[in-house]
């Protein structure tokens, strides 16, 4: 099937309880059963059943095996959050004194979880620009995973994931790739050789800003050195299926991050157009990308226009399509400001992935806690827009823009 289809009549699609077209809403705390002798056996993990949404709950189940089957995978997990996400995933296989290699042009949220971590005794290596030259160098006996972002935000840089995954396996460590801005949409991470695949459903997966969640999905392929992933060695006996083993009934379960059953029920339903709404979103991206690249005081980053520096992975691994970001440089801040101030249709707000088309200035909000180094690494300067594109027309789009641009010479 192909990816509209799959949504709709996919092996996950469809076969709930009362032949229900969606999945019902299990909005409750914990499951009865008739003896204490069922609920024993569904407490040991030896009867499939369900007894408290913490640990599981038929409605994310149904959203976990929507996502899973949409990026090729073993299984998944959904978590309270994107960050919930990323911290449960690198939890589970770090120890203190283990290390992390990662990109430097990662969401300003991540990178701060990076420092948390150093509390923790897990320390991260920033690579700069994530190359497979790059990690050979950092690899040590203490690295355990590598992490990067597929289209990072804001900076739009794309990483090489057979190129990465080919050196992080030589050395047997996983490649975890954070794919939120491309959605299963415009690439599959775990099909073109990464390791696990970590989704902030709030965003594009959801499509409608309603419900906060995140989901790992992990490929099943890794073969664990579990002399070096000490994390993973009570999992032994599962083989490559350790990490989702250790996920589902250790990891995540003890640290309480799961999603809440209403929102794996909005963001089900949220996942069903969203083949639609990327093609739409991108479409639209594309097109005031090249309206604002015309205007001279401007600097527009955007991956389908011809200059850009990672324009060659368009078609490498993202399906031909540029993703739902864009950004430009307005010169200064206080026209950054203004331009932002003076648009009609776009929302000032924090998200990506919307309907809407929402707009921000990430250097004094998303990165108001980093160093201008750290910011700068990432694509952020003093006068960086990020706009989140939206379906709205682009005829809309295009003349709001500017407009707002030409209010800001005056």
């Amino acid at each position: 099937m192909e990816f509209n289809t799959k949504l709709l009549h996919g092996k996950t699609a469809s076969g709930y309880g009362q032949r229900e077209l969606l999945p019902p809403i299990s909005q409750v705390t914990a499951f009865q059963y008739e003896s204490m002798e069922e609920l024993e056996k569904v407490f040991a993990h030896k009867s499939m059943g369900y007894a408290y949404t913490r640990i599981g709950n038929p409605t994310i189940g149904a959203f976990e095996a929507k996502i899973n089957e949409l990026e090729g995978g073993a299984g998944a997990v959904c978590t309270s959050s994107g960050m919930s996400a990323i911290s449960t995933a690198l939890l589970a296989v770090c120890s203190s004194g283990d290390e992390i290699i990662a990109g430097n042009g990662l969401y300003g949220g991540t990178i701060d979880l990076f420092h948390d971590l150093e509390k923790l005794g897990i320390h991260t290596v920033f690579a700069g620009q994530l190359t497979g030259e790059r990690v050979k160098e950092l690899i040590t006996d203490r690295t355990r995973v590598i992490f990067g972002e597929l289209i990072s935000n804001p900076s739009l840089t794309v990483i090489d994931i057979p190129e990465l995954s080919s050196v992080a396996h030589e050395a047997g460590i996983p490649l975890f790739v954070d794919s939120t801005t491309a959605t299963p949409y415009i690439a599959r991470p775990l099909s073109l050789g990464a390791d696990v695949v970590i989704h902030s459903t709030s965003k594009y997966i959801n499509g409608g800003g309603n419900s906060i969640g995140g989901v790992i999905v992990d490929g099943g392929k890794f073969a664990w050195n579990f002399d070096k992933h000490t994390a993973l060695s009570d999992f032994k006996k599962y083989g490559r299926m350790a990490l989702l083993c250790r996920l589902r009934t250790d990891i995540w379960e003890n640290l309480g991050g799961c999603m809440a059953p209403i929102n794996a029920y909005l963001s089900y339903i949220g996942a069903d157009t969203l083949g639609l709404r990327m093609e739409r979103i991108c479409e639209n991206a594309y097109a005031l990308a090249n309206a604002l690249d015309k205007e001279e005081d401007i600097e527009v980053n955007y991956l389908t226009l011809p200059s850009h520096p990672f324009h060659e992975y368009v078609e490498k691994e993202l399906n031909g399509y540029g993703g739902g970001i864009l950004t430009f440089r307005a010169g200064t801040k206080e026209r950054a400001y203004k331009i932002i101030n003076s648009l009609k249709y776009a929302f000032i707000a924090s998200n990506i992935g919307d309907l809407r088309t929402l707009v921000i200035h990430p250097a004094s909000t998303l990165y108001i806690h980093s160093g201008k180094e750290e910011a700068e690494a990432a694509g952020v300067y003093e006068d960086t827009i990020r706009v989140s594109i939206g379906i709205e027309n682009k005829e809309d789009l295009i003349e709001d823009f500017l407009n707002a641009i030409r209010q800001s010479r005056e």
